[in-house]
């Protein structure tokens, strides 16, 4: 009898059964650069996709694939694609399905970096993204013609955690012949399953929750395997591509590999080609940290509702943001979509402006300062100033982050702790 297990099972076992030759109950760590083809037919079989199977690590490496295997099960996706880090995994997306002359349309709300790759980078390699405000699923398609290639969104906005209507989104893009590529890094799998509500790409940065220590750096591409690339909306999948033997890769792959379309071409064209490999010891601490995923995730999000609420009734605060206080803005998606918690990040704002939320910063206890989320340890920062400091100051106003916002990544320790250190900073600011 075949069972499909629950996430927090999955997050244990998932794409992995004992090393039959040493019985090992752990994931090896394969530190190896290349591995030893059976014969010649065996190696021109992985070359040309007859077969799957171990090449070069900077294409796979067995370790990495029971993290792939693990993070595809839990998204509820059909493949996935471990790389060195969550921006890579963002542009790498991109460039699997667009080219010079396409756009993208995106939220505006986005993390910083990611702002900048899409504002700055992309247009240098000749594709637009055009930003709209994600409130609202009519303004995506107002923004998309026919020149669009994916629609490009966050679970939860960062810094000001807005929670995107999924489903609203996703049926604009599917409208359209459009895949949705959604950043589900805040929520992570356990929170919510993108693919369920319509995603078709799911990107992370395993350096967050899904890692959980701070202590390696990398992200991850889920392919749902179900959207259809034959249509010719995007010829990269259906004109032959010198990347790869002029595979169609959406025409040519047999049909055992056609829902892998995405996921393959990602592996073996950009990655291939660019290079931008995790390594087998990160993909190793990774697999750590999702052990722990579904225990650590409601801890830090029942932390975090009781900062919320605390922060809430302290005079020293403007305004809170937290997707789990009944008032929030974000509170109607956030409970249709989220399971198990609201996520472990609170925004505020301190009366006293950047000046009074400097010295929070500087003088709190317990809270590191330093540029992360999703960290065992909770941290604490000044976005408009650091991780959001490269969008003009139209720009961070238009995805409503203002000068005295301050963002909290709360950690596993003792509530009472915490908010004894809040107490203590702010009685300093």
């Amino acid at each position: 009898m075949t069972r499909s297990y629950h996430p927090d099972t999955v997050a244990l076992h998932g794409g992995q059964t004992p090393d039959p030759t040493t019985l090992s109950r752990a994931v090896p760590v394969y530190r190896t650069s290349s591995f030893v083809f059976r014969n010649t037919e065996h190696a021109a079989n992985l070359f040309a996709l007859k077969e799957l199977g171990n090449i070069y690590t900077r294409l796979g490496n067995p370790t990495q694939d029971v993290l792939e295997q693990r993070l595809s099960q839990l998204e509820g996706g059909a493949a996935s694609l471990a790389l060195a880090s969550g921006t890579t995994a963002i542009f790498y997306a991109i460039i699997t399905l667009a080219q010079a002359g396409d756009e993208i349309v995106a939220a505006n709300n986005l993390y910083g970096g990611t702002y900048t790759q899409f504002d700055a980078i992309l247009p240098t390699l000749g594709i637009k993204v055009k930003f709209v405000d994600p409130s609202d699923p009519a303004n995506f398609q107002a923004a998309i013609n026919e020149k669009t290639k994916a629609v490009f969104i966050e679970t939860v906005g960062n810094p000001l955690l807005d929670v995107a209507d999924l489903e609203g989104i996703a049926a604009v893009a599917h409208r359209n012949g459009l895949p949705l590529i959604v950043d589900a890094t805040f929520s992570t799998p356990y929170l919510l399953q993108t693919i369920k509500h319509g995603a078709d790409i799911v990107v992370n940065s395993l350096t967050k929750w899904i890692g959980g220590h701070g202590t390696a750096i990398g992200g991850s591409i889920t392919d749902a395997g179900t959207f259809d690339w034959k249509t010719g909306k995007h010829p990269l999948f259906t004109e032959p591509d010198p990347n790869y033997h002029g595979l169609r890769w959406g025409l040519d792959l047999p049909a055992g590999l056609a829902p892998l379309a995405f996921i393959l071409r990602a592996r073996t064209v950009p990655l291939r080609n660019l290079g931008a490999a995790i390594s087998p010891d990160n993909a190793w601490l990774f697999l750590q940290g999702l052990e722990t995923l579904p225990l650590r995730i409601v801890r830090h999000s029942e932390n975090a509702l009781a900062v919320a609420k605390w922060l809430q009734k302290h005079p020293k605060v403007a305004w809170v943001r937290y997707p789990g206080l009944p008032g929030d803005p974000a509170h109607a998606n956030a409970s249709r979509y989220l399971q198990h918690g609201f996520g472990g990040v609170v925004v505020f704002g301190i009366k006293g402006g950047s000046e009074a939320g400097v010295r929070l910063i500087d003088n709190i206890p317990l809270f590191s300062h330093l540029a992360n989320v999703g960290d065992a340890k909770s941290l604490i920062i000044h976005p408009a100033s650091t991780t959001h400091s490269q969008l003009s100051p139209e720009q961070q106003l238009a995805g409503g982050l203002t000068p005295e916002l301050v963002r909290l990544s709360i950690g596993l320790e003792h509530i009472e702790d915490l908010l004894w250190a809040l107490e203590e900073g702010l009685a300093k600011a």
